[in-house]
């Protein structure tokens, strides 16, 4: 506990999100919580503002850590690179450096088929995602070249495996699954560890799509082996930890898939 202390952390999508059991109930927020029992200081980006003053006040009462938010919205007829550059500016101006980007926002509009899916259901996935995730990167190139830092993407199961009503957001992260093997390629040279997880977590949203569409939750979402979904903070949180803390044991550029109690593998 506290191997992170005065490391500074962008967190995209962060906003605080529970289980109905009270447990994280968010990606993004199960990964700032991992990362503030390690004392790391968080740099929380979203859109809903309101959400995002949830998590600071937690987490910061909670593991006494600093939560800088910062509202930002990458989207279809935006200037994106500067809204990127904003929230970096201000992480910088805050803590002094960046030593981790998480990519972890997306939006989409899941259970639409691809032939009645609109330009701007596709746009949303790709702005939220795939552009979201190359602005950031190239917006903190310069503080992870200085700090030999790390940066981990999130991609998605859709991809890799074709779930129904799932285009744009599948096309979203599987172009993020390339970018991040570039980057890997591309900064290995400067000391920037890059990985991209694709995770499968038991989430609010998830949670909420069961009880209201039992059927499509049946047809494309499948138990993992050992008996339970990923927990987005002892799971993915942890992973994310792992691979951004200076005993990393995953090598650059892997593509990582993590399961209900399965842990990470390649």
């Amino acid at each position: 506990m506290g191997h992170l202390k005065g490391k500074t952390v962008i967190i995209t999508g962060g906003g605080r999100a529970v289980l109905q059991d009270g447990s994280c109930g968010s990606i993004g927020y199960g990964i700032a919580t991992a990362f503030a029992k390690e004392g790391a200081n968080l740099v929380l980006t979203g859109r809903n503002l309101t959400k995002l003053m949830e998590a600071k006040e937690e987490l910061e009462r909670l593991y006494r850590v600093e939560v800088l938010v910062v509202q930002a919205d990458i989207r279809a007829g935006a200037d994106n690179e500067a809204t990127a550059l904003k929230v970096v500016d201000e992480a910088v101006k805050k803590f002094g450096d960046i030593h981790v980007l998480i990519n972890n926002a997306q939006a989409s509009a899941s259970g639409v088929t691809l032939a009645e899916h609109t330009t701007e259901q596709f746009d949303l996935a790709m702005y939220s995602g795939l552009y979201a995730t190359f602005y950031y990167m190239k917006a903190c190139y310069p503080y992870l070249a200085k700090t030999k830092g790390s940066v981990i993407n999130f991609a998605s199961g859709a991809g890799l495996f074709g779930n129904f009503g799932q285009s744009a957001y599948a096309a979203a992260k599987e172009g993020i699954r390339g970018l991040t093997r570039v980057a890997a390629t591309e900064w290995g040279k400067d000391g920037i560890n890059v990985n991209v997880v694709c995770p499968l977590a038991w989430t609010a949203q998830l949670e909420g799509w069961s009880k209201a569409n039992p059927e499509a939750f049946k047809a494309n979402v499948k138990m993992p082996p050992m008996g339970h979904f990923g927990d987005a903070e002892k799971e993915i949180g942890r992973a994310c930890v792992a691979l951004a803390s200076p005993d990393l044991k995953y090598m650059s550029g892997e593509t990582l898939t993590l399961e209900g109690g399965m842990g990470l593998r390649p």
